[in-house]
């Protein structure tokens, strides 16, 4: 009797395991893309940045102006993807077991889980553009 069941629930948790690989997949590109693009961000304005520390902005003000400018991103990303999700839930419901496709919680550790791995992905290129030394940038300039 076990090795029926076994037979009969291998298709669909093969097709859940690829679904969760990919899942995790999707999680890494964003994360990489998040810190690419901030990455580039704080390289294209390293001037500006400097300027700013010379001036006497605190290394926290650049962090926060650097995070905040990717969270920005981040949660125009979130809403945007909320509203596929919700969308396609007709699509998704069928691979669902045991779960609405509109399940609040699900959407929430979801949400949080995304915006965490973001924040991550935000927060090493906004410590280099905190320790950037106003001196060496303008000789380099």
């Amino acid at each position: 009797m076990d090795a029926v069941f076994a037979e009969s629930i291998r298709r669909p948790r093969l097709l859940a395991q690829l679904l969760g690989a990919f899942a995790g997949l999707a999680l890494l590109l964003a994360a990489i893309g998040t810190y690419g693009v901030l990455a580039y961000m704080v390289a294209e304005r390293r001037r500006e940045i400097s300027i700013r520390m010379a001036l006497g902005a605190a290394r926290s003000g650049v962090v926060a102006l650097v995070m905040t400018q990717g969270l920005h991103l981040t949660i125009i990303g979130l809403v945007v993807g909320l509203a596929g999700a919700v969308g396609a839930n007709r699509l998704i419901a069928g691979l669902l077991f045991g779960v609405q496709p509109t399940d609040p919680a699900t959407l929430g550790a979801v949400t949080v889980t995304i915006a965490l791995v973001a924040a991550i992905a935000c927060w090493l290129p906004a410590w280099r553009a905190s320790r950037l030394d106003p001196s060496v940038v303008f000789r380099t300039d």
